[in-house]
């Protein structure tokens, strides 16, 4: 699913990321509260619906769901997996769900989040927007002793 962003332009990475730009000081980006706040999202989304919760942030490339779905496929188990992929720069978000995640995760769900990331975007808050999308997500998810085989 992609979504056009109404925000400003940013480039940032980590490590994990963005390996080739280690070097340029990513760690500048976020403040470390910033950081703090996705880690703490990341970390509740994934303990709470028993999904792993992953989020990429930069330059997807010209073919930004294609790049996105490759980095869903080098995480780990992938079929139970969520990735959210955010390219401010693109004003793209891509959210990569696995067969089993997918279950749980409806296309109109995942649309719901993205379209109130998009509106914090707009105003500025990457990182609220953010959280707030992964709160949407787990929320929607559901615990998994709560979720519903077919």
């Amino acid at each position: 699913m992609t979504r056009v962003l109404q925000a400003e332009a940013h480039d940032t990475g980590t490590v994990d990321t963005a390996p080739n730009r280690a070097d340029e000081g990513y760690d500048t980006i976020f403040s470390y509260r910033e950081l703090a706040r996705l880690d703490e999202a990341l970390t509740m989304a994934s303990r709470e619906t028993g999904l792993r919760f992953t989020l990429w942030i930069g330059d997807l490339g010209p073919k930004t769901r294609i790049r996105a779905e490759e980095l869903h496929a080098r995480g780990g188990d992938p079929a139970n997996s969520v990735l959210l992929a955010v390219s401010p720069g693109q004003r793209v978000i891509e959210v990569v769900t696995g067969p089993a995640s997918a279950r749980r995760l409806p296309d109109r769900a995942c649309a719901l989040a993205v379209l109130s990331m998009t509106n914090s975007f707009a105003s500025g808050d990457l990182v609220g927007g953010i959280v707030n999308g992964l709160r949407q997500l787990s929320d929607q998810a559901g615990h998994p002793r709560s979720a519903r085989t077919h």
